[in-house]
């Protein structure tokens, strides 16, 4: 029986010890990605754009573990990646897009360098104080799921190639008053396509997302007619989010696409129905109401509601 446990001590100390070896490498600048690529160095200290193809991925860090601190738009084909806990293969090649430190495993060191594709990678320093810098968080694509990837047409990948192709003619060349701006601008018409491909791949997976909404309005009227609501209030948007297995701004833009309300509208449908059924009974007062709908305070009730339907609850009720 000591035996035993023993082994499985061990077998624990084992692993342990196999994790602490893999740290995680923050790299902050663009002059350090190409450092850690084998690159020479870039020739705009603000943004890059990596062929996979000439880089040997063999000679990267053996963690593979990094923590950027910029945006990245990747087009990969041939290669794995690891996103959070989330394995993905890019056989067919896809796209996905990452936002300032967020945890990316690269996981390519033991294949063969035969990476095929291209990623942009631009620090929030480039566009801060211009018209995309302020609408950056509108690009919810940047906070989806590894294996929320864009999958990508062929017309669509030479659609944007040319923008690419824009972007390092600029960033050549000698930089003058102009190329600032002509950068972002090419950086925010390749992310306006990326957001017209994602709302492509919602609609040709209309079935699919159909599916995942009728799911997601099941499992709240199951919520809201369990004692959790009083318990715990009502759900979060990462709560239903990870319920579905989707992450948070993924499933918002897939509801949007198939019902016309995101994630937080449902939830607030929800409470709302919940409230007004709660308020036609007339024994229960205005406090016990929101006590059941998990507010703390029956003034933060009145005030949610007043807020989405125009009056009171007291008002409501009365009328």
């Amino acid at each position: 029986m000591n035996t035993c446990v023993l082994q499985k001590d061990d077998l624990l100390c084992i692993t342990i010890k196999k994790a602490m070896k893999k740290s995680i490498y923050k790299v902050e600048t663009i002059s350090e990605l190409h450092s850690i690529a084998g690159l020479d160095k870039p020739r705009h200290p603000l943004v890059t754009i990596l062929d996979y193809s000439k880089i040997d991925t063999t000679k990267a860090p053996e963690s593979g573990s990094f923590v950027c601190g910029f945006y990245s738009v990747n087009f990969k084909k041939h290669c794995s990646f690891l996103y959070g806990m989330q394995s993905f293969d890019h056989q067919e090649g896809s796209m996905h897009c990452t936002g300032p430190n967020q945890i990316i495993t690269n996981d390519n060191r033991k294949e063969e360098n035969n990476s095929e594709g291209w990623g942009l990678y631009f620090h929030p320093e480039l566009i801060r104080n211009t018209n995309l810098g302020n609408k950056i968080n509108e690009f919810t694509f940047f906070t989806y799921s590894q294996n929320e990837a864009l999958h990508l047409s062929e017309y669509e990948k030479q659609t944007l190639l040319p923008i690419l192709k824009q972007m390092e003619v600029e960033y050549n060349a000698n930089i003058d008053q102009f190329s600032q701006e002509l950068i972002i601008s090419n950086i925010e018409l390749l992310l306006n396509y990326c957001k017209r491909f994602y709302s492509r791949q919602f609609f040709t997976r209309t079935n699919q997302n159909k599916d995942i909404a009728a799911k997601f309005e099941s499992f709240l009227s199951c919520y809201f007619n369990s004692g959790e609501l009083k318990e715990k209030g009502p759900p979060t948007v990462k709560f239903c989010a990870d319920s579905m297995n989707l992450s948070p701004n993924y499933f918002s833009d897939l509801l949007k696409n198939v019902t016309g309300k995101n994630t937080l509208e449902h939830i607030q449908f929800y409470m709302l129905e919940k409230a007004k059924n709660l308020l036609a009974n007339p024994e229960l007062s205005i406090s016990e109401i929101a006590y059941e709908l998990g507010f703390e305070y029956s003034q933060s009730f009145s005030k949610f509601f007043k807020n989405k339907i125009g009056i009171s609850p007291t008002l409501y009720r009365t009328n």
